[in-house]
């Protein structure tokens, strides 16, 4: 796949300004927090400050990253802001409002890296690739153009990036370029073994118990190809989980064989819910979330309903299976 590379207006905010925030979506995920972690590397070896601000906190599990202890979290903006900044780096959000910061971000130039669908271009410079396999992929490419060598710590960052996006390389977007990025991050010091203990085999006791529950609300639609789940308040209660334990858990609907297509309802308040979607092939979820005011990838995708979660279920459940009768009427017919 071709890369596209980083255009000239964001290079040349990057050598003009000093001073940068950098932050990503809410309910940061692998990329988002790796990302967002390698490139106040690399702008710290250029010789600039930069502050990672994200709305929400950094999941226990991306917390072994180095400078994961110095992320400012929450809405209200870390000290200096925004006279003590030049400029605002906003990564793997299609729109300013993915970050939660909007009102505050707007105070500054904004730059904008991403490789979802359907980025709006919001920024004073736009880099959008959704070709890439990961953004971190995209900040490995910078780093290259910007001639900076990756550190250990920063290739860690990236390798996290790269295989939380591409699912452990299982997922459609585990292209050429996405094992290319990691043979060169291995060769920078990543440790793949390390990392993926560090993704996988460290669930806490409470996530298992609240997986538990969610499988126990498993239901089926359309003969076996869509599945649906719930995630409610009283299932966190009773097992003893946090929002960071729902981490990877809508990949085990996704694992039934006759599955193409799942959504994952968690419950967040009173007639709020938050849903994740995920799907196999060609059958197109972002499209259902970026309706919805979400966003996300082909494959993956995510968006909010002000709904109770049997609702939200039957309203997803019917997005799903329009997505798979589109697909369907896409598909090449057998001759």
């Amino acid at each position: 796949m071709t890369r596209i590379s980083p255009p000239e207006p964001l290079l040349k905010k990057l050598s003009e300004a000093e001073r940068f925030v950098i932050t990503s979506h809410l309910n940061p995920d692998g990329d988002a927090v790796g990302s967002s972690l390698a490139l106040a590397r690399l702008l710290r070896r250029l010789g600039k400050v930069s502050q990672v601000w994200l709305h929400d906190p950094v999941p226990s599990i991306y917390r072994k990253l180095a400078g994961s202890d110095r992320v400012h979290v929450g809405s209200e903006p870390p000290p200096g802001f925004p006279g003590s900044f030049n400029a605002a780096i906003a990564l793997e959000c299609p729109s300013l409002s993915r970050s939660g910061l909007e009102e505050s971000l707007s105070e500054l130039e904004v730059l904008n890296i991403d490789h979802h669908l359907g980025n709006e271009s919001y920024g004073v410079a736009n880099w959008v690739d959704t070709s890439a396999p990961a953004l971190g992929e995209m900040i490995q490419t910078l780093a290259e153009k910007l001639k900076l060598p990756l550190d250990p710590g920063t290739a860690a960052c990236l390798m996290v990036a790269l295989v939380s996006d591409t699912g452990g390389f299982r997922f459609s977007n585990a292209s050429d370029r996405a094992f290319e990025a990691a043979a060169e991050l291995v060769r920078k010091g990543a440790e793949p073994q390390k990392i993926s203990q560090w993704l996988y085999e460290t669930r806490s006791a409470a996530s298992l118990r609240l997986l538990q529950e969610m499988l126990a609300s498993l239901e089926l639609h359309e003969n076996g190809r869509i599945a649906t789940a719930l995630l409610t308040r009283a299932m966190f209660e009773r097992s003893g989980a946090t929002a960071e334990d729902t981490e990877g858990l809508v990949e085990f609907p996704r694992s039934i064989a006759t599955v193409e297509a799942v959504g994952l309802i968690r419950e967040t308040g009173e007639q709020q819910t938050k849903v994740s979607l995920r799907s196999r092939d060609r059958v197109n979820v972002e499209e259902i979330a970026r309706r919805s005011g979400g966003g996300g990838h082909r494959n993956a995708a995510g968006y909010r309903l002000d709904a109770n979660p049997e609702q939200a279920r039957a309203a997803v459940a019917a997005e799903l299976a329009g997505a798979l009768e589109k697909h369907d009427a896409q598909r090449p017919s057998a001759d």
